[in-house]
């Protein structure tokens, strides 16, 4: 008689169900998280499995504020757009502006991420004890980059060119809650030395900042992204919440569609792509 098959068995320490309860984390879905978590707190501890300080949650849910909304960015007009022409899939509007979520907007926040640890790794935990060593390393840095014609992830801004509000802010807490670490060191430096280096001065944006905090609190690189379309999902919600009161949505569409101007067809001609980020 032939041997019974194994089930199949598929681990998970986040959700889990039986006819009466809901586990989740390895808590009572019901009795322990429920009114007792906050949504900020619970993003983290999934993303992590483990549960976050008191700091750690006030430093994360400050990324999540400074990223939500701002104002008509692509990713905005998008999500106005897909729900006039589609008000029947709220999925789909917010699916359309979290699809613009990329290198020039809200994606610097992992590609700042990114680029500071790998700056931080080819240190092999040599790590400056003080300004001055930190200001060393950045300047190096943003001499490289400028060597290499790249641009540094998290520096610049279209709008906030005098200083983007958000950064001193999010640096302030990060330190009030003890957690301002090598990350926003590095990041804090590059900022300090860089006009040395580029002949101007360039604010530190908010959305490089973000970045920087979420690699501090240890969230995994791969994930700063989706952090920070966490964040745009709630200003989306906001976005699509306001078209329902005051739509504009269709006077965007109409100006572009009643001041359109005919042209010869213009044979493509591929060129080379400009490096330049936006950060919003």
């Amino acid at each position: 008689m032939a041997e019974p098959t194994p089930r199949p068995a598929y681990p998970t320490a986040l959700g889990a169900s039986d006819l009466r309860t809901i586990t989740l984390l390895g808590h009572d879905l019901a009795e322990d998280i429920m009114g007792s978590v906050g949504f900020g707190e619970l993003a983290f501890w999934l993303a992590t499995q483990r549960r976050p300080t008191p700091g750690e949650t006030r430093v994360f849910e400050a990324v999540l504020a400074a990223l939500a909304d701002h104002g008509f960015t692509p990713t905005a007009i998008v999500t106005r757009l897909t729900y006039l022409s589609a008000p029947d899939s709220v999925q789909g509007a917010l699916a359309a502006g979290l699809l613009g979520g990329g290198s020039r907007f809200l994606g610097v926040t992992e590609d700042t991420g990114r680029f500071l640890h790998d700056v931080l790794e080819s240190l092999d935990g040599a790590l400056p004890t003080h300004e001055a060593g930190w200001d060393e390393v950045a300047l190096r840095t943003v001499q490289e980059q400028r060597q290499a014609g790249k641009f540094v992830p998290g520096l610049g801004h279209h709008v906030h060119k005098e200083g983007d509000p958000r950064t001193p802010r999010l640096m302030r807490i990060a330190q009030e809650e003890g957690v301002f670490g090598p990350h926003l060191s590095l990041f804090a430096a590059i900022g300090r030395v860089h006009p040395a280096v580029l002949n101007r001065t360039l604010p530190l944006n908010g959305a490089g900042v973000c970045g920087a905090a979420l690699a501090d609190l240890g969230l995994p690189l791969p994930l700063l992204r989706g952090f920070a379309l966490l964040a745009r999902t709630a200003g989306l919600i906001g976005q699509l919440a306001e078209e329902l009161r005051h739509p504009v949505a269709q006077d965007v569409f109409l100006s572009v569609d009643l001041n359109n101007t005919p042209v010869p067809p213009d044979p493509y001609a591929p060129e080379p792509l400009a490096q330049g980020r936006r950060e919003d």
